[in-house]
């Protein structure tokens, strides 16, 4: 197993740190790891073969079988494939055996939170909008951390100030941006380097924290 080192690009330069400071599986690891990843992806009715220890390519495509089940990445995420952080936790691997909280809400939740958020994906951009007639960014976040019995506050600059800072975003964590002066956009980060937001041009959507614009006018992520 081996550590990721995710990139997360902050307003004014580049910072790098690692992720949930958990391992990462990817094609061809091999060891007791990826046996007991294995294991329990069969156990979970994802067939990733015989549980010899090897990642190969029928573990990578119950990898990619569970992650787009549980709405953890897609052909189009980063990785895709990959037994990373989000998967292994969300398959109760790698961490602790206690359970951190996301946002609030436990690791457990916020993918449901994240799997709300995603249904929401095509819903129109609409100044004040609260519904799936029409949200903006905050009105997208908060009716979607409601349905999960977390209350947070109606504004862009009252999440930030109500929230803390984390150093690397985990799944369910809010990310902020400054697209007027001062925390002005916020998204729910859903793990691979992306969010999901509810853009002026675009509407409920899922964004790569790489791309160009957002990456610029990036301020950090709080939960």
């Amino acid at each position: 197993m081996k550590k990721v080192i995710m990139s997360v690009v902050l307003a004014g330069g580049l910072f790098v740190a690692p992720t949930m400071a958990d391992a990462s599986m990817s094609m061809w690891d091999r060891g007791s790891d990826v046996k007991e990843l294995q294991t329990t992806l069969n156990e979970e009715g994802f067939n990733s073969g015989t549980a010899d220890g090897v990642f190969g390519p029928i573990t990578r495509g119950a990898v990619q079988a569970y992650q787009l089940n549980n709405g953890i990445s897609s052909p189009s995420g980063n990785f895709y494939g990959v037994a990373g952080p989000s998967t292994l936790s969300s398959l109760g691997l790698g961490g602790s055996s206690s359970s951190p909280t996301v946002a609030g809400v436990s690791t457990g939740s916020a993918s449901g939170v994240i799997g709300t958020a995603r249904g929401y994906i095509g819903s129109p951009y609409q100044w004040g909008g609260t519904s799936a007639s029409g949200f903006d960014c905050s009105g997208f976040v908060q009716t979607v951390y409601a349905q999960h019995g977390k209350q947070l506050p109606r504004s862009v600059s009252q999440m930030w100030s109500a929230t803390s800072p984390v150093s690397n975003p985990q799944a369910g964590d809010l990310v902020f941006f400054e697209t007027r002066t001062g925390p002005s956009h916020v998204g729910i980060y859903i793990g691979n380097n992306e969010f999901i937001h509810s853009g002026a041009s675009t509407g409920v959507t899922v964004t790569s924290m790489n791309n160009s614009y957002w990456s610029n006018a990036y301020l950090g992520a709080r939960r």
